[in-house]
């Protein structure tokens, strides 16, 4: 088992599991702590790298696309040191963050994870019940169904909308957007059927004014994602009489397209650094022997 401990966190990595445990400093993010501890399993990781700094360096764990609905929600918009999947790494821990990344990435190649987009997701997001309080409501959701309540800098028209409740059957949608500039971060319930409306004045929507991650929304907003159907899930399902046989499938792994198409993944995975110069050479000129 390999383990990085520093102050910001704990990574453990067994062979199969990336155990990521956020650090009780209170310099260490609310939001990473609101979030605990997370076991990411090695099926959705894309890549993992150690960027050295002048006084250490930082960890970053970077997922498959799809793999996780906090990311599904936050991907992008978090501040960096909000953002779980990356440590800070002090000076005399870079020697064990090194070593880490070489047994992830080593695990990776071996196990042959496809870097691809995931149809369903890995992680199974935030507990419920979760509760986010914003400028001008608060909302609640159990698993099943989202409750808002307005606060009284709520405007008028939710207001006399009176309090929300959102099933998971009417939502086709969760929208999370964090302060920009001047602008009033929001999480959005897209319900079937409503009107565009600016988000100060759709009731299925609460907005924030201070605090630029809006407490505990992305929390929930995950949540609620997590038992949405995932964006990338077959829409229908193949016939079984219209599926190749193994046969068929052994024959089109041997021809040249499925070589090609595999030194293309190895490609891709060199660049975004899981494969080693080596490891990448090795690979290559393995499935080069098959054409």
């Amino acid at each position: 088992m390999n383990e990085v401990i520093v102050r910001d966190g704990t990574w453990t990595f067994d062979g199969e599991l990336v155990r990521i445990v956020p650090g009780q400093d209170r310099q260490v993010h609310h939001l990473r702590q609101a979030l605990g501890e997370l076991t990411v399993p090695l099926l959705a990781i894309a890549g993992v790298a150690y960027e050295p700094g002048r006084k250490g360096g930082r960890l970053r764990l970077r997922l498959r696309d799809g793999a996780d609905p906090f990311l599904q929600v936050t991907g992008g918009k978090l501040a960096e040191n909000a953002d779980p999947y990356r440590l800070a790494v002090d000076r005399d821990t870079t020697g064990a963050a090194e070593y880490l990344v070489d047994e992830i990435r080593q695990a990776l190649m071996l196990e042959q994870v496809p870097p691809g987009t995931c149809d369903h997701y890995l992680l199974p997001g935030p507990a419920v019940p979760l509760t986010a309080t914003a400028g001008d409501g608060t909302a609640s959701f159990d698993g099943k169904q989202i409750h808002i309540e307005w606060t009284e800098w709520a405007e008028d028209v939710k207001k006399s909308a009176g309090t929300r409740q959102i099933t998971l059957d009417d939502i086709t949608g969760v929208e999370w957007v964090p302060i920009v500039g001047w602008t009033n971060g929001f999480l959005r319930f897209r319900v079937s059927g409503a009107s565009s409306l600016l988000p100060k004045h759709d009731p299925n929507c609460i907005t924030w004014g201070m605090r630029r991650e809006g407490g505990t929304t992305s929390l929930l907003a995950a949540a609620v994602v997590a038992r949405l159907p995932h964006p990338a899930s077959p829409s229908v399902a193949v016939p079984r009489s219209e599926q190749p046989s193994n046969a068929a499938s052994g024959a089109e792994e041997n021809d040249h397209d499925a070589v090609l198409r595999r030194l293309r993944e190895l490609g891709d995975l060199h660049r975004e650094g899981v494969l080693t110069d080596a490891e990448f050479a090795s690979a290559k000129q393995a499935l080069l022997r098959k054409l």
